[in-house]
């Protein structure tokens, strides 16, 4: 076979069941990912990319800057959104139709970064303290740009951690008794739309809430001003006075579960008493509200409690929630189950854009390459909640991928222009039209004068 461009191929293959196929190979005249292309129209209309020249500085001199870093940031962010996790598959990529194109660039008449150059770009340019933190900042931009087109009234904040396994010798990993493996501990804040708003990543033997502040500052600071109702939901591992404190002063409303002990479960000693006669066949639920001051809490707070007796089971289920909400404590329970939504979300991180494939020895580097996965859940994230038609609203980011992402189209150049002729088997071309027709609307307009 002659090269990854497939410009020129041998004899067609063939296979032994029916003599009548034959197989034909050309790579740069086919592309599996034509629907990426929606996509970096959804990215021109916002300006997404655009936004690393400013935040990014260039480190590179001489020939290392033949490919600009806003040309190698999309192909990053591109390949990892089309399921190529890392660079390993640059050199492949860089003859790509559809991937040179999204580029845009010199890439257009020639190729894309090689897998060295992607390399050098990722561990050595992005590395840089500056360059980390400015990247760390970019999905927080990407969003404010969003909600400049599709305004919303309050925002809802979700905190969690997750795992990312780690093999081989590399720098941060540490084994986690609760994850039960050698790992990365990640810590994420999303809002309530699926944006991921920061992340960040730690050692793999970091307590659940470390690093919690940092964190979560940048994001409290950016809605101090543009969001009245503003609110946070937690689990267990956040719960202590420093984050209550800190919430209360920035004026959020949370919910934060409660880890249960002897004075909680007192009192609400009336509730958990077996309820006389027949078991019932669904689950009942009852409800408290009560002040509670720990000893390490500088004054009470309100707690809300839910008692769940199920069928078939002896002992009831109990769980407490803090909060400084005024809500009913229905509402106040209903507000943090809303919280796994937010697991969800992190599921679909690991599943599309697997953001878990941290390979680098460097933590520095996979930092680097988790703030890259963020941007391309982002990119993902925003296709769904803005672009798709209402009929497939729904579906989540690996089938979005494989579906949208994943079309094959036949490319044609002539003189003037370049043609994809896209395949019309999970997404129709009404439909396809339809996603074009709303990111046109997203475009800032020109106001005409009189």
């Amino acid at each position: 076979m002659d090269g990854a461009a497939g410009e020129a191929s041998d004899a067609a293959l063939r296979v032994t069941f029916d003599p009548r196929l034959k197989l034909e190979f050309h790579g740069s005249k086919v592309t599996s990912d034509a629907g990426l292309l929606p996509f970096r129209d959804l990215d021109d209309a916002l300006g997404l990319t655009d936004l690393a020249g400013e935040a990014l500085a260039d480190t590179r001199t001489g020939q290392n800057s033949r490919h600009t870093l806003i040309a190698q940031l999309r192909q990053s962010v591109f390949g990892r959104l089309a399921g190529y996790e890392d660079v390993n598959d640059a050199d492949r990529l860089a003859h790509d139709p559809a991937l040179r194109w999204i580029v845009g660039g010199r890439a257009v008449t020639h190729n894309a970064a090689s897998t060295s150059q992607m390399g050098r770009f990722e561990t050595e340019v992005l590395t840089q303290e500056a360059n980390l933190s400015a990247l760390a900042d970019l999905s927080g931009r990407w969003i404010d740009r969003v909600h400049a087109r599709r305004p919303v009234k309050g925002i809802v904040l979700d905190m969690d951690s997750s795992v990312s396994p780690t093999y081989g010798e590399q720098e941060g990993s540490a084994y986690n008794g609760h994850f039960g493996c050698t790992c990365y501990h990640p810590l994420f804040v999303f809002n309530q739309f699926g944006d991921l708003e920061r992340c960040a990543l730690r050692s793999g033997n970091a307590h659940s809430a470390e690093g919690w502040r940092e964190l979560l500052e940048p994001v409290v600071a950016r809605y101090r001003t543009t969001m009245k109702r503003r609110y946070f939901r937690a689990d267990a591992a956040f719960a202590g006075p420093e984050v209550y404190a800190f919430l209360e002063a920035e004026d959020y409303g949370y919910v934060i579960r409660l880890p249960a002990n002897a004075v909680l479960q007192r009192k609400i000693a009336h509730l958990l008493t077996r309820p006389v006669r027949r078991p019932p066949h669904e689950v009942r639920r009852v409800y408290a509200s009560f002040r509670y001051q720990a000893q390490t809490w500088s004054r009470s707070r309100r707690v809300v409690a839910k008692v769940e007796w199920h069928p078939g089971e002896l002992y009831p289920r109990v769980g407490f929630l803090v909060t400084n909400l005024c809500r009913p404590p229905e509402r106040v329970v209903a507000c943090y189950n809303g919280r796994g939504t937010a697991e969800q979300w992190i599921r679909e991180g690991k599943n599309a854009v697997r953001w878990t494939r941290l390979s680098c020895r460097s933590m520095q580097a996979n930092a680097v390459r988790l703030q890259l996965h963020a941007l391309a859940y982002n990119l993902a994230n925003f296709f769904r909640t803005l672009v798709l038609p209402d009929e497939i609203e729904r579906w989540s980011l690996t089938t979005l991928r494989e579906k949208v992402v994943k079309i094959g189209a036949k490319v044609i150049a002539h003189a003037r222009y370049t043609v994809f002729q896209m395949a019309e088997v999970a997404v129709p071309c009404h439909l396809f039209r339809r996603m074009l027709a709303l990111i046109d609307d997203l475009r800032p307009r020109q106001v005409a004068r009189c």
